[in-house]
């Protein structure tokens, strides 16, 4: 077997290690996946049982060969907002997102008949390594606010030093209530957090037989336990939730304007998924754009997306979560997955469980995401230890060196007009490929090249 994994994908694992398993991939991906809806005005239920629905389908469709999870694309939350305006016109927004599903059938079908070959020369390890490097990165700032810093209500000041004194940052006004939300540092939750992820840690290193293989589930549960006996953790929620409850579906209404504003994010998920794919595809020791193919992959993303916005839910990406958990346990089993997509499913009708992942408090997840993005920057670094890239090379530094900077920096390209925009991740992929493309290459790698093929 393949030193880098412990249990492969078509290994299935017995019914209780199964459960547990999937469970860790359900904490990993629920937040970002609820998160897109609420923004947006679509059913969170609806959104978990799309992603569900999507990530069974995908699997499917790449033959059960690529265990990768499915959930809520943050790509598509402006044109969303700015299509539905406000809620109003959301089955327009789906439409949209529909069109982009199809689109992806479209480039699978280019991808199909022209093969990957084209895929070396435009992203070769020094470009793959450095994107990588960036996905793990770029989320970096984001799982540090979730483990440090809280939002707290205050009374609206009516006068300059009054605003002058408001610590942290200003996220929201109330002008009707008199009140302004602020975002501050706060050390009991990054507390919780550091002991979220030491207990994660200790977990992954130190554990022995199945406890080793759930480090991220153990992590959260320990910090829960944690948040709970410091007063962290509020179960109205629960209370309220219901039993049983049927998702609210809204239906996509023919709209070519939503198709249009929707179409030029295609471009962005495109370089997501890609970046996703040859990730995986290293971490597992194997070229998935080959076998089961990228064809494949962007097929069944586009398939994931078709279906979630026709029962009115948030348009599918793979997500970095989940790799970062199969990149710390090394279990690429899509039985695994399977079961994630089946619980998510499930949740979506079961209001208290759906209301009682969500009490996990936020500081909780910033701890075990610090140790997850960090997993996937520390994947692409060593790709490009792996292929050996020559940094004295300054064609390699300069490529490299962008790439990061841009990626982790947030950079940002928008084009207001058709509601596009590029940033981090995807555009740094598109400026590494241009400067790969443009920047002469040595005389040395040109001849090795020839050589290869």
């Amino acid at each position: 077997m393949n030193r880098l994994i412990e249990m492969d994908v078509h290994e299935r694992p017995k019914w209780h290690r199964w459960l547990f398993l999937s469970f860790q991939h359900l904490f990993a991906m629920f937040g970002s996946t609820v998160l897109v809806p609420i923004l947006t005005g679509l059913s969170p239920s609806v959104a978990l049982m799309s992603s569900g629905i999507g990530t069974l389908a995908y699997l499917i469709v790449t033959k059960g060969r690529i265990p990768a999870y499915l959930g809520s694309s943050f790509a598509f939350i402006v044109p969303i907002i700015s299509v539905s305006q406000g809620g109003k016109y959301l089955g327009n927004a789906l439409f949209g997102c529909f069109v982009v599903g199809l689109m992806y059938g479209v480039v699978a079908l280019i991808v199909y008949r022209f093969g990957v070959k084209w895929l070396d020369s435009l992203l070769p390890p020094v470009v793959i390594g450095s994107v990588v490097i960036v996905i793990g990165l770029a989320l970096a700032g984001t799982a540090v606010d979730m483990a440090g810093k809280k939002d707290v209500v205050e009374a609206l000041p009516h006068t300059a030093a009054g605003w002058q004194h408001l610590d942290g940052t200003i996220k929201s006004i109330d002008s009707a209530k008199g009140t302004v939300t602020v975002h501050v540092y706060s050390l009991k939750n990054f507390s919780v957090a550091l002991a979220t992820l030491a207990i994660a840690i200790i977990a992954s290193l130190f554990f022995r037989g199945f406890f080793s293989i759930i480090p991220i589930l153990i992590g959260i549960c320990g910090g829960y336990l944690v948040a709970l006996a410091a007063g962290m953790v509020d179960f109205s929620p629960v209370h309220e939730a219901k039993w049983f409850q049927l998702p609210h579906v809204v239906s996509p209404s023919f709209s070519w304007h939503a198709a249009l504003v929707m179409l030029p994010v295609t471009l962005v998920v495109l370089a997501e998924h890609i970046g996703h794919l040859l990730v995986q595809g290293e971490l597992m020791g194997r070229d998935l754009t080959k076998n089961p193919g990228l064809y494949r992959s962007l097929l069944g993303d586009g398939l994931a997306t078709c279906i979630a916005s026709l029962i009115g839910g948030p348009p599918a990406t793979t997500y970095g979560e989940n790799i970062g958990v199969m990149a710390i346990t090394r279990i690429f089993s899509v039985w695994v997955i399977g079961g994630a997509a089946v619980l998510a499913i499930s949740f979506g009708f079961i209001g208290k469980f759906a209301a009682l992942i969500q009490t996990i408090p936020t500081p909780v997840m910033g701890g075990v995401s610090i140790l997850l993005f960090g997993i996937i920057a520390s994947a692409g670094l060593r790709m490009l230890i792996e292929h050996k890239i020559d940094f004295s090379d300054r064609r390699n530094l300069v490529i490299a060196a962008v790439i990061m900077v841009i990626g982790v920096g947030g950079a940002l390209l928008r084009f207001s007009g058709i509601h596009l925009e590029l940033e981090g991740m995807a555009l740094s992929t598109v400026i590494g490929i241009l400067l790969n493309l443009v920047l002469p290459k040595r005389a040395k790698e040109e001849k090795t090249v020839a050589e290869a093929a």
